[in-house]
């Protein structure tokens, strides 16, 4: 039997738009209110996507949020019919409007944890969808995502899914954003590394003092319970509150892991001697952890670059790339560094650079565009085959994102009736394209 990661990038929605809702992601803070290209956006993740297949590895497809959300405007009093809704909301509460139009699904490291099977008691794949209750916009997310998720990975045999935790600040949970797998093989048992900002209970731990932290440690503990983990290969570590401060709003942004490569920043925890210790005497076999010194890359350009926000994966011949964002190279100190990462002794051989500007611009890098699934090649066979990209999907995608997207979205626009039944109309069409059923609610009603 065979084992690999798969991934599962998020399609960008066609209300991809720059709105700022992000308090604490300094990108998406800093693009506020500029003109979004809806098309170019899809077409690039989509792209990064089929490079990775092209490389040899699975890859997937998940289908973003219906926007406008107009049952949960509706839902916050504004009335009549659909056009009517959205007048109301730009006129009277235009920040709600605007998070009711948010493309951020396309990050769908956020949208849950997953476990593979040779960790869990039961021998499934396990799902949490995220709750995302620290951003509104964000937090409507998951009954959607949680359809979306029952539909691709739909045998019940090989998976098993999990409602989003209760949505309470105790239980704030950003899902695969602040999750990492180390093992020596896909297929062998893992350790489970949960990296939280806070803990909900009254504790003398450092807190950050400016920006959220958005993972509580009960959270992932809850989620861990929930996949029928063993303490033996979970671990749960606290990220430095100073860097959340900074804007580092998710352990991504500073840190990624594969297979028994840990890739992080001098600064990405809050003690990371005591990390690091702690995986070696949980971790079975030879681990390497690849520190990256503030003295070569600054947190800002870190964070600016998204060095870390890069997905590391392993080559069907075996080799381990970094998929880095083209930023990395426009970064002075981030290229040189990568330069000398690849000559030094470590598994990492090469850097392969996408161009995802437009998700980097509302503060998204190519790990954040994709959740990462550990399969066996029957848990593969069992998954929705029409989600699956090859280059039949990629078409029948670039032809759909042609057909139905614009090319340029300003914020006035979110209140025009007819980008909802644009929206409506194109996410109709690709439930039936990706043979996903009815997992929208205007499809319901």
């Amino acid at each position: 039997m065979k084992h690999f990661e798969a991934n599962f990038d998020g399609l960008v929605g066609p209300t991809h738009n720059y709105a700022g809702l992000s308090y604490g992601n300094v990108a998406s803070a800093n693009s506020a209110a500029l003109t979004s290209n809806p098309k170019a956006a899809a077409k690039q993740g989509l792209l990064k996507a089929k490079t990775l297949a092209d490389l040899g590895l699975a890859q997937g497809i998940l289908a973003p949020q219906s926007r406008p959300d107009i049952n949960t405007l509706r839902m916050l009093g504004f009335g009549g019919t659909n056009a009517e809704v959205l007048k109301q909301a730009a006129a009277q509460a235009p920040q709600l409007l605007q998070a009711c139009c948010s493309a951020s699904s396309m990050w769908t490291a956020n949208a849950a944890t997953v476990s593979p099977s040779a960790d869990t008691h039961d021998g499934k794949v396990h799902f949490t969808a995220a709750n995302l209750i620290e951003k509104f916009h964000r937090s409507i997310e998951h009954p959607t995502t949680s359809a979306i998720l029952r539909a691709t990975f739909n045998d019940k045999r090989y998976f098993c899914h999990h409602d989003a935790l209760p949505a309470h600040p105790t239980f704030g949970d950003e899902g695969a954003a602040n999750h990492t797998r180390l093992c020596q093989e896909y297929g062998h048992a893992g350790l489970e590394l949960f990296v939280y900002g806070r803990e909900a209970k009254p504790s003398d731990r450092p807190q950050p003092k400016k920006f959220p932290a958005r993972q509580t440690l009960e959270a992932s503990k809850a989620v861990a319970r929930l996949h029928q983990l063993d303490d033996d290969n979970t671990l749960f570590i606290q990220q430095n509150p100073d860097l959340i401060d900074q804007g580092v709003f998710h352990n991504d942004v500073i840190a990624v892991g594969n297979k028994n490569v840990l890739f992080y920043h001098q600064q990405a925890f809050i003690d990371n001697a005591e990390v690091i210790a702690k995986i070696q005497q949980k971790f079975d076999g030879d681990f390497y952890p690849i520190e990256v010194p503030t003295a070569n890359v600054s947190v800002q350009d870190a964070i600016n670059s998204y060095l870390f926000n890069t997905q590391l994966v392993n080559l069907p011949s075996g080799e381990m790339i970094i998929i880095a964002p083209t930023n990395c190279q426009e970064n002075q100190a981030v290229s040189q560094y990568l330069d000398q990462l690849v000559q030094l002794n470590n598994p990492i051989s090469k850097v392969h650079f996408v161009d995802v500007k437009q998700s980097m611009q509302n503060g998204g890098g190519p790990a954040c565009l994709r959740l990462r699934v550990a399969l066996n090649d029957t848990e593969l066979a069992a998954v929705n085959q029409a989600t699956i990209l090859n280059d039949t999907l990629f078409a029948h995608l670039n032809n759909w994102i042609d057909k139905h997207y614009r090319d340029r979205l300003d914020i006035d626009d979110l209140v025009d009736e007819s980008l909802l039944i644009e929206s409506q109309t194109a996410l109709d069409e690709l439930t039936q394209l990706l043979k996903l059923g009815s997992v929208y609610s205007f499809q319901r009603n």
